[in-house]
């Protein structure tokens, strides 16, 4: 580490010019205390001031429940979520207990859920609730919301960006903004996952963040997924954060 800077050390010239004004100042202060001695002492102001008079009113209004934010993602995190279709039936991927989700429930749904604990950690995890379901068309739907406390990191952010970063690639799919959004983004794949013994998976995702809190949605089937199923979520399950 570099040694700090020492200041540099005044001028001859700047110390000759400073004890110069301060025998300015001593002088006049003398001549001032003999002139003012022979004069008729001037009376005092009055110490006590007039009262200042405080407007009326008070101050601006509140926010409503409905306008303040922080109403709404401080409350129940599981109605933030999207609302499960009429008659739907329940996904194929868990969605913790009663709507919540732990930390290690959070991580679990990840091939290497060790690491990821430790991402949502390092992220400053809070809390998260999931829901999801078999859609009309056979497709199966997650869809998370992750809070974070964002005391040092924007997790949010953090885990959103990553999401999309690891898991999709151009090569591998279509991607698209989310409408409504700054950075938001959704992913289609090109090809399915396949696997020996199983149909294939055509799967869409969707990563997003507003403040404190990012969604991740799942979008999974035996058929090619459209562009306008994923935005769809994403976009209706944005508008309620």
């Amino acid at each position: 580490m570099p040694a700090a800077t020492r200041p540099r050390r005044r001028g001859r010239t700047a110390l000759l010019i400073t004890g110069a004004v301060v025998l300015g100042l001593v002088a006049g202060t003398c001549v001032g205390y003999l002139v003012q001695a022979d004069r008729e002492p001037t009376p005092l102001a009055s110490l006590s001031q007039p009262m200042l008079r405080q407007e009326k009113g008070e101050g601006p209004e509140p926010l409503s429940a409905a306008r303040d934010r922080r109403v709404k993602t401080d409350g129940d995190l599981r109605k933030l979520l999207l609302k499960k279709p009429k008659g739907a039936k329940d996904g194929a991927w868990p969605v913790g207990s009663d709507g919540w989700m732990g930390l290690a429930a959070a991580a679990g749904v990840y091939k290497r859920p060790d690491e990821v604990y430790g991402m949502l950690v390092d992220d400053e995890f809070r809390r998260a609730a999931a829901t999801g379901w078999k859609a009309d068309d056979g497709y199966d739907v997650e869809v998370q919301l992750l809070q974070f406390r964002q005391e040092e990191v924007r997790g949010a952010a953090q885990w959103a960006g990553s999401n999309a970063t690891v898991q999709n690639t151009p090569d591998s799919a279509d991607t698209y903004a989310i409408p409504g959004t700054a950075e938001a983004m959704a992913y289609v794949d090109h090809k399915p996952v396949t696997k020996a013994g199983y149909q294939p998976l055509y799967i869409a995702e969707a990563h997003a963040w507003r403040g404190d809190i990012a969604m991740d949605i799942t979008v999974s089937g035996s058929k090619p997924i459209a562009r306008k199923t994923i935005l769809d979520l994403a976009t209706r399950q944005m508008e309620r954060l």
